[in-house]
């Protein structure tokens, strides 16, 4: 039987929802899933209808198996939100990565604890390698694998590895099952005084659903690495009901 999988997506252009989405929807068909896409558009600010209206149809919520949303720093109506819930504790997946899972609904405090994790900042360079733009953000970081993660289907196999990227701190509570950290070091212009541990890659078990999150993911270029790349996938059908 096929299942059905609702890929969402939009907000914020610079985390590029409609490619980063693209490189996900082949393998999610190749695993039997038939797909769905709502586009959000990326004209998110006052006035904007790029809310997630799809969630308020729970007819059609109650046949998703699993929801990829990629949908960065917008905004959520209560029904809608009440609608994406609800379909997770009956048993629909809930997944994404970096700012589209981790930092869509920044106004919405049930949305948060639905997740377990909320994007806080991205330390970016010293002040003086800074010139304006995305780079700005982007710093030299390791991606620790913790014991639990070696017998886990999302990522087995996989050891520590190196991305140059963003790095999210991320404001987490003790609900999720961390399979990965990063930890933001102390450096000499940095106003904190000791290492900084978050939750890289995690799952979470909401009613009969289960949620994954990674953080690495903020550019296509970001999600083509062969373990972030590995990681995702797994997790999307680890996710799925």
């Amino acid at each position: 039987m096929t299942r059905q999988a609702l890929v969402v997506r939009g907000g914020w252009d610079g985390h590029s929802p409609v490619e980063a989405t693209d490189l996900f929807i082949p393998h999610l068909e190749a695993n039997g899933f038939t797909v769905r896409v709502e586009d959000l558009g990326t004209d998110f600010g006052p006035g904007s209808k790029a809310t997630p209206t799809v969630y308020t149809d729970a007819e059609y919520m109650a046949t998703v198996d699993l929801v990829l949303q990629c949908n960065t720093m917008n905004t959520i109506e209560a029904a809608e939100f009440e609608g994406l819930r609800t379909a997770v504790e009956n048993g629909t997946g809930f997944a994404g990565w970096h700012g589209g899972i981790a930092d869509s609904y920044r106004a919405n405090s049930d949305y948060l604890t639905l997740v377990g994790g909320q994007f806080g900042c991205h330390p970016g360079k010293h002040p003086d390698e800074r010139e304006g733009g995305p780079q700005d953000n982007y710093v030299p970081y390791r991606v620790n694998m913790l014991p639990a993660a070696a017998s886990h289907p999302i990522t087995e196999g996989i050891e520590d590895f190196d991305l140059v990227t963003e790095q999210y701190w991320v404001l987490s509570d003790d609900y999720v099952d961390v399979l990965a950290t990063t930890t933001q070091a102390v450096r000499e212009w940095d106003p904190w005084t000791r290492p900084i541990t978050s939750p890289a890659v995690w799952t979470r078990q909401w009613g009969k659903g289960r949620v994954f999150v990674a953080t690495p993911g903020h550019d296509p270029a970001t999600l083509q690495d062969e373990n972030v790349k590995t990681i995702i996938e797994r997790g999307l059908l680890w996710a799925a009901r």
